[in-house]
């Protein structure tokens, strides 16, 4: 009888895109099992790589454009995908505005703008969309959005009437918000932000205190944005009547989630639930003999919504194995045993230094699916 795997990874950060995981998983379990069906569903949270992961998983379109990069002066050329007969942009953030865009010697959040993120928008709109998706994973910005809905078309400005320029460091210099000149198209359309980050626009949980360090920020300058981040959140209270630094998901990518909240009326979702449903993997599962899935980096955090997690609570309500892959596996992991994972396994040696673990990370990670599909052979045999 023929044996199936759903193969359902997210990206492993730094060595291996979702669709290269699957074609390593696919790899060590053909190594045992030659004639096993091996689907691809490669997976994402609404983070980095999530355009990819729908662009392998539907029949959608690369739409490719050039835009402003995370830096005022920068030009990139990338691509959002079309979906849904041309009904459904799915807009990753990252690809314009994302930290890799970067040199760690570049990354000043002062600096940085959603500009880019704003254009692409606007090119979706230009496509004759009626739904707009936004994953907000990997950015390098701290600027609550405001380049992205400067490129909408809004104008801020200062006590003197005067433009402020764009960057997280320009937010405590806006007096007045102009939306007379926001692209009308955006009433027409539905903005979803497809993310798995929980933080408040502002405090010690927000965008500038969690995530800005790793953009660049110092000490300083991580108190410095945060103030930014409240007197621009007092401005839209004022001016808008809108009152939503403090709902989950504000603080998504240095504050683009309040941005896009204020200034598109976007709702908040879940990126993972949100690529499992797109990507039918309910389905997909109940045909499977075995869910293989990962990423690269499974600790305690891994049940906060991560998608390893959301693929396993899935799996269990179906009532199918689920073996999940990473990098690095952490502590406290005993209690996703209760969360649907029947087994965890680390792809690499205990003593393996970063930079050869990501060197080496597809053939370990063939390695490792090849290893455990002979048990997963041998268990069965015994069984029959």
């Amino acid at each position: 009888m023929m044996t199936t795997f759903i193969l359902a990874p997210d990206s492993f950060k730094e060595s291996m895109t979702a669709e290269q995981a699957c074609a390593a998983m696919q790899r060590g379990i053909q190594n045992i099992i030659p004639d096993a069906v091996c689907i691809h569903v490669p997976m994402a949270d609404g983070g980095e790589g999530t355009v990819d992961a729908l662009l392998t998983s539907l029949a959608g379109q690369k739409i490719e454009c050039e835009v402003t990069g995370p830096l005022p002066s920068q030009r990139v050329k990338t691509y959002w995908g079309l979906f849904d007969g041309g009904q459904t942009a799915v807009i990753e953030m990252a690809k314009a505005n994302g930290i890799h865009l970067l040199e760690p010697a570049q990354r000043n959040p002062l600096l940085t703008t959603t500009l880019g993120t704003g254009q692409m928008i606007r090119h979706a709109l230009d496509a004759g969309v009626s739904k707009i998706i936004l994953a907000l994973g990997g950015s390098v910005t701290n600027d609550a959005g405001s380049g992205m809905a400067q490129a909408l078309g809004i104008r801020f400005l200062d006590a003197q009437g005067r433009e402020v320029s764009v960057g997280g460091g320009h937010l405590q210099d806006i007096e007045r918000i102009d939306m007379q000149a926001l692209d009308p198209r955006l009433q027409r359309v539905q903005v979803l932000i497809a993310s798995d980050v929980t933080n408040p626009l502002c405090g010690m949980q927000g965008a500038s205190y969690v995530f800005g360090p790793q953009k660049g920020a110092s000490a300083e300058m991580v108190e410095q944005l945060d103030q930014s981040l409240s007197h621009f959140a007092d401005v839209v209270e004022t001016q808008l009547n809108l009152q939503i630094r403090n709902v989950a998901g504000a603080g998504a990518a240095g504050g683009l989630g309040f941005g896009l909240m204020a200034f598109t009326g976007a709702q908040l979702q879940s990126g993972a639930k949100w690529v499992i449903e797109q990507t039918q993997l309910a389905e997909k599962i109940n045909q499977a003999d075995y869910v293989f899935t990962g990423e690269g980096s499974i600790d305690f955090q891994t049940k906060f919504g991560k998608t390893p997690w959301a693929v396993a609570q899935l799996a269990k309500q179906l009532n199918k194995p689920v073996i999940a892959f990473a990098g690095h596996v952490g502590e406290d992991i005993e209690a996703l045993f209760d969360e649907g994972f029947s087994q965890i396994v680390s792809i690499n040696e205990p003593d393996c230094d970063l930079a050869t673990a990501l060197k080496n990370a597809e053939q370990n990670l063939q390695n490792s699916c090849e290893d455990i599909t002979r048990l997963l052979l041998l268990n069965h045999t015994e069984q029959a």
